[in-house]
């Protein structure tokens, strides 16, 4: 079986709607799909990396080979955890944990996209509250940053609603030209997870080296 080579194929969350987990073969593709039908109005620029911005076979394309650099350059020091977002086994799109350093620094930051028929319905809030469980209570990040453009007023308005505070912006190029994003964090002590929901999260023990932490100790 795949998961005792790769331990992360077992890792499992769930919510009161969705499942969280690293997608399969046939997930993957129908993931592309979703993404060559589109994840955002066209009119619309959300991410720093201009993934989207080519035609429906570039989107699936992206889709594919970023999910497959995830699996081969993953390392304990600098990890990317893309799980796909399913409801009742459709998938929906893809939520984002990564950091660099993890054991030491406990810094993770956090990004995502759904399919545009997704939108507007809790989906995305729903799926980072998942992840964030994750990095909090299962991998003990004491904080989780992320970058949103300051128009995305939708991103913006789901990680304040979690309790993300201000932590300056940040300014970068895109295609010759200056682009700026605000930076959101969220300590430890603003995490309430009761707030938000329940969230399990099974399979964990078996990769924890993945993330580099030290195995769980078992009670005598």
């Amino acid at each position: 079986m795949l998961r005792s080579h790769w331990p992360l194929f077992g890792l499992t969350l769930r919510t009161g709607r969705l499942t969280l987990r690293l997608p399969t073969e046939s997930d993957i593709a129908a993931l592309a799909d979703i993404a060559a039908a589109g994840v955002h109005r066209p009119t619309e620029r959300p991410f720093l990396t201009p993934w989207t911005e080519g035609g429906p076979e570039s989107r699936a394309r992206n889709v594919v080979q970023g999910h497959w650099e995830d699996l081969a350059t993953w390392s304990a020091d600098n990890w990317s955890l893309g799980l796909g977002v399913l409801r009742d086994d459709e998938p929906l799109g893809i939520v984002n944990l990564r950091a660099r350093d993890f054991a030491v620094a406990r810094e993770v930051m956090t990004s995502s996209w759904l399919g545009l028929p997704h939108h507007g319905q809790g989906f995305g809030t729903e799926a980072r509250v998942a992840i964030l469980s994750l990095a909090f209570d299962h991998l003990g990040a004491e904080c989780a940053v992320t970058e949103v453009f300051q128009d995305n007023h939708a991103s913006q308005g789901v990680s304040r609603k979690l309790g993300y505070r201000p932590d300056g912006i940040s300014r970068d190029v895109r295609e010759g030209e200056v682009v700026v994003s605000d930076r959101l964090r969220l300590v430890r002590a603003d995490w309430v997870p009761a707030r938000h929901g329940a969230v399990s999260v099974d399979g964990l023990d078996a990769c924890r080296s993945f993330f580099g932490l030290e195995p769980k100790e078992q009670n005598v």
